[in-house]
């Protein structure tokens, strides 16, 4: 070989070895989001989390790619959903809103890093060892859904006083069924009122439980801020409407879509994108306390109340967030 064809060869090395590392160093981290529901249900929970991802820097198709896994409602198809994504080493995992998928992708890997948002309490479910030191490679926001399931049942006896029996519609596989169900019948029981528990895990059961609701005279409806839920927005809002019972909702996704009113979390959905940007940024999730929210939002949708006949106490009207006309 000639002298200057071994120059050639030896440039060429040293610049393709570079390039190929620059190339390599180029590729996008991937964010795997599991899910118990359906898009349809949880399209603003997907735009609050895109919100943080893009607070801390990250824009999905630019510098980070999203896959997403929904069960539809269907929890037993979660642990194969997360075992796809660790099959393909995704570079974290969130589970927005789904103690289910937050329980599945827990089970799926012991390293990649897990971004969560639950109404479950995450120490007493094994995610975390404390809220200011995770411990693991879990972390996220709690939600406090269980003890706001007290609120809800304060404000909605506020809106219909001469409601003496509170339906609670609540899916019976919820992790947190016999938590969640306590707490209503005990914030109740101090307001004088009875709670009708009704257990509803599919389409057909929510119809039969608005039956059940009639039948009963029940005077208020509470919808437990479950997954499933979530994804039958639609259906249980025509039916509270059709059966005319006030309802409270666990989030204002329900209101917007014509419920009567909602109360829940406003910010949980953008801090799980912006905690899974700090971990694509190289912050581990052992060191990342968990987040407990500090900002609730009332809604109150008034053309619904309107068509129920429901005057609106002016204190609750003051203190709500947002009136729909």
């Amino acid at each position: 070989m000639r002298r200057r064809e071994l120059i050639t060869l030896i440039g060429g090395a040293a610049v393709g070895w570079p390039l190929a590392a620059r190339t390599q160093q180029r590729a996008m981290p991937v964010i795997g989001f599991l899910h118990g529901g359906s898009l349809d249900g949880w399209a603003s929970t997907v735009a609050a989390f895109r919100e943080g991802l893009n607070d801390a820097g990250y824009v999905e198709g630019r510098n980070v790619a999203i896959e997403f896994r929904w069960a539809e409602g269907n929890y037993d198809r979660l642990p194969a959903l997360a075992a796809d994504l660790v099959s393909r080493q995704v570079t974290v995992i969130v589970t927005p809103g789904s103690t289910p998928a937050t329980l599945a992708a827990k089970a799926a890997t012991a390293t990649i890093p897990i971004v969560f948002a639950v109404g479950s309490d995450p120490i007493k479910f094994g995610f975390v060892t404390s809220f200011n030191r995770p411990g693991g490679n879990l972390t996220g926001v709690s939600l406090f859904t269980v003890t706001l399931q007290a609120k809800r049942v304060e404000l909605l006896c506020e809106l219909v006083p001469n409601a003496t029996v509170i339906a609670l519609l609540i899916n019976p596989k919820t992790p947190v069924y016999e938590s969640e169900t306590k707490e209503v019948q005990s914030a109740a029981r101090l307001l004088g009122r009875e709670v009708l528990v009704l257990n509803a895990g599919s389409e057909d059961d929510i119809d039969a439980a608005f039956l059940s609701m009639v039948e009963m005279r029940t005077g208020a409806l509470l919808v437990s801020p479950d997954t499933f839920f979530q994804s039958r927005r639609d259906q249980i809002v025509a039916l509270a409407m059709r059966k005319a019972i006030p309802t409270m909702y666990p989030s204002r996704e329900f209101a917007d879509a014509g419920g009567l009113t909602s109360y829940g979390d406003k910010d949980a959905y953008r801090q799980v994108g912006i905690y899974a940007g700090r971990i694509l940024k190289g912050e581990k999730p052992a060191t990342l306390p968990v987040v407990q929210p500090t900002k609730f939002e009332l809604v109150i949708n008034l053309k619904t109340a309107r068509v129920l006949a429901i005057t609106l106490p002016p204190a609750l009207l003051t203190r709500a967030d947002e009136l729909i006309e």
